[in-house]
């Protein structure tokens, strides 16, 4: 599965220059047996794709100085794990096919085309998400903010495209004999996303405060 989250979150000190497109968060496995943790993340391993990296993901939510943390972790968690798939056995195959895959969907295009874009008011979720189905073939898995206290609408983070083994889109439901893959390991400010409600309205803003 590939994530993508945007928007800067919480406070100016743990988002610097957030950017107002969809990033990535990770490529993951949906199983997670055969992952070799000795693997440790070397930078200059995708050093061919570090203007990518920054541009398409970024660490919104550190303000590290050598911002490659996230990659780290990305890679450590997942990405030893993803390696099992010839496509994905080195540091820069992970990256590079999350790039490339990225590209592909080209989500940011997509939402702009659908006219569902950063706004003050609400959305349905379920216009977002028919909007997505229709565009793409498969339901993608969209996660949001739950309300804050006093307010009634949940608010958009991240959205999630699965493919299968050959790195072909499908539908975001567990396989059978799997439980549910679908955790976020995304904690925003306090919050964790969850599933979006159907019912609930919607806010996609350009940025989370």
């Amino acid at each position: 599965r590939i994530l993508y989250f945007c928007f800067p979150q919480m406070s100016a000190n743990d988002c610097q220059d957030p950017p107002e497109y969809w990033t990535i968060h990770g490529l993951w496995p949906d199983k997670t047996e055969e992952c070799n943790r000795t693997w440790h993340f070397n930078v200059t391993e995708i050093k061919d794709l570090l203007s990518d990296m920054r541009h398409y993901w970024p660490d919104v939510l550190h303000s590290s100085l050598n911002r490659t943390q996230f990659w780290k972790h990305e890679w450590e968690k997942h990405g030893t794990c993803a390696a099992t798939l010839q496509v994905l056995n080195s540091q820069k195959k992970y990256f590079g096919k999350a790039l490339e895959l990225y590209q592909h969907v080209d989500l940011n295009s997509c939402l702009l085309k659908a006219g569902i874009k950063p706004s003050s008011s609400y959305y349905q979720m379920t216009a977002i998400k028919e909007a997505l189905t229709r565009f793409y073939g498969v339901t993608p898995k969209i996660q949001c903010l739950p309300p804050e206290e006093g307010e009634k609408a949940q608010t958009i983070g991240q959205i999630e495209f699965c493919f299968t083994k050959e790195l072909q889109l499908r539908n975001c439901t567990a396989l059978k004999g799997e439980s549910n893959p679908m955790q976020a390991d995304l904690k925003l400010g306090t919050e964790e996303l969850s599933v979006c409600s159907d019912t609930l309205p919607t806010y996609y803003p350009s940025q989370v405060q």
